[in-house]
């Protein structure tokens, strides 16, 4: 017997201390990398898009992969590979920790327009604000020292 998985992963990390280092001019290549990323590890990506400060991606999680192992190669991945092209001249780093929320596949279309959506939805909220909405929304409790923590 075969396994059959159809669950939808939202990841969302931010950088370190919340700086505004990726700039909008170099992200598509880095989030093609990120894709990469994602196919080399048998993960389907159906949408990545951020700001300045964070990312969402909106994955199916392959089976055998762990999710805290698959955020952590990206991350240290990803600054590598930031490093190597020198795309975000700024940037110091990601934020220690990361946000991942579970979706049935109803949700897969309203999730990809609002991942396409994050610069406009950011004219209206801070990520904090945002962050915190997506952990009330999956009834996650936090303690606000925590999200507010910048190391």
């Amino acid at each position: 017997m075969s396994t059959y998985t159809q669950i939808l992963y939202q990841i969302v990390f931010s950088t370190k201390y919340r700086g505004n280092t990726l700039t909008k001019e170099d992200r598509k290549d880095f989030y093609k990398y990120i894709w990469g990323i994602l196919e080399q590890k048998k993960c389907h990506l159906y949408r990545i898009n951020g700001t300045e400060n964070h990312i969402h991606i909106l994955t199916h999680l392959h089976p055998s992969i762990a999710l805290s192992e698959l955020v952590k190669d990206i991350k240290v991945a990803g600054s590598k590979f930031i490093k190597e092209k020198k795309l975000f001249p700024e940037f110091n780093g990601w934020q220690v920790g990361y946000g991942a929320f579970t979706y049935s596949i109803g949700k897969k279309d309203a999730l990809i327009e609002y991942i396409k959506n994050q610069e406009e939805h950011h004219r209206i909220l801070t990520f904090e604000e945002e962050y915190k909405a997506l952990l009330k929304e999956h009834n996650i409790e936090f303690d606000d020292k925590f999200i507010f923590y910048m190391d």
